[in-house]
């Protein structure tokens, strides 16, 4: 696929920590539609969609605000939290998603004790991006893994 100018210019927002430190690319020196169809074809071998994917995540953040920073049982084998501070983060993609929570979920598996977290914002990139961050950044998540933790 060409690049665009628009494309580019995505990227280097992306790339910049003007949104959140580090950036959303990390060190990740690929594209970022490279690491978008990379990750959508992990999705792929694992029989997900990212659509599938954000609505478990939305779900477990839905069910741990209740908890009021608090762990809660999710599940049979998971229980979560959410941290919030003031103020929100906006996507960087040229749409009007609004402005969202910064929320931090984190999830604990019951049977190991592993954890994963995500905020808000990573719910609506996966959902309507299909990104799930580069490789580095404080908040990349690897397909696979959030899957095995989510499900």
């Amino acid at each position: 696929m060409k690049k665009t100018a628009e494309m580019e210019k995505l990227h280097q927002m992306l790339k910049s920590d003007r949104f959140v430190a580090g950036g959303f690319l990390g060190s990740d020196e690929r594209f970022f539609l490279d690491i978008i169809d990379d990750d959508i074809a992990e999705l792929s071998r694992i029989n997900i969609t990212a659509a599938e994917l954000a609505q478990r995540m939305q779900q477990i953040t839905e069910a741990a605000i209740k908890g009021l920073g608090t762990w809660v049982k999710v599940d049979e084998k998971t229980e979560a939290k959410v941290d919030e501070a003031k103020g929100g983060l906006v996507c960087p993609w040229p749409h009007r998603a609004g402005l969202f929570a910064k929320r931090v979920t984190t999830v604990k598996r019951l049977d190991t004790g592993q954890t994963i977290f995500y905020s808000d914002l990573n719910i609506h990139f996966i959902s309507e991006h299909s990104f799930f961050e580069g490789k580095g950044s404080s908040f990349r998540l690897e397909p696979r893994r959030l899957v095995e933790m989510i499900f």
